[in-house]
C-alpha cells in the first residue's frame, strides 16, 4: 500500500500543476465578453449589445466638460461616417455626473450621428467595470469579444487599421 501511495504522490503534484497551467492558459486566451446591457438613447431608442452582434462596436464613455473627449469627438464622428456602412457602430455614453440638458445640447449642437445615451444612474459605468475616467472606450468584435479597452483619447490611425482588418 505504501508503494501505491508513493507513486500516487509522485504523480499528484505534476498533475495538479498541469491542470492549473491549463486553466490559466484557457483564462488568458478567453477574451472578455461585452456585458449584456441595453442602452437607452437620448431619443428613447433601446439598443442591446446582443442586437449588435455581427457588428464591430465602439462604446465611448465621455463627458461634455472633458477636454480629451471634446478633442476626439470630431475624429470619432469622421471615423463613424467612414465605417458605418461596414458594420461599425458607435455608442457614446455620457457620464452620470454630466447634466442631462448639457449632454442633449452638445449632441444637438455637434450633430452627433451615432447613438448617444446619458448614464444617469451609472448602470453602464458599473456594467463596463466601474469606468471613472473619460474618455474611456471599449471596442468589441462581431462576436461580442472585447478587442480593446482604451483609457484616454483614441488613436484613430490604429482604430482605422483595426476597422479595415474587420471589414476585409
Amino acid at each position: 500500500m505504501s508503494i501505491l501511495n508513493t507513486k500516487f504522490k509522485k504523480w499528484l503534484v505534476p498533475l495538479i500543476a498541469l491542470l492549473l497551467f491549463v486553466g490559466l492558459a484557457v483564462a488568458v486566451m478567453q477574451k472578455p465578453q461585452a456585458p449584456e446591457v441595453t442602452f437607452t438613447t437620448l431619443d428613447g431608442q433601446k439598443i442591446s449589445m446582443q442586437a449588435l452582434r455581427g457588428k464591430t462596436v465602439l462604446v465611448n464613455f465621455w463627458a461634455t466638460d472633458c477636454p480629451g473627449c471634446i478633442k476626439e469627438m470630431p475624429e470619432l464622428i469622421d471615423t463613424y461616417q467612414q465605417y458605418k456602412d461596414k458594420n461599425f457602430v458607435v455608442i457614446a455614453v455620457a457620464m452620470p455626473y454630466d447634466p442631462p440638458a448639457q449632454v442633449a445640447n452638445y449632441t444637438r449642437e455637434k450633430n452627433l450621428p451615432f447613438a448617444v445615451m446619458h448614464d444617469g444612474y451609472g448602470e453602464m459605468v458599473k456594467a463596463f467595470g466601474d469606468v471613472n475616467l473619460t474618455p474611456t472606450s471599449f471596442i468589441f468584435d462581431a462576436q461580442g469579444n472585447r478587442l480593446q479597452k482604451v483609457i484616454g483619447e483614441l488613436n484613430f490611425a490604429e482604430l482605422r487599421k483595426l476597422l479595415n482588418q474587420k471589414a476585409s
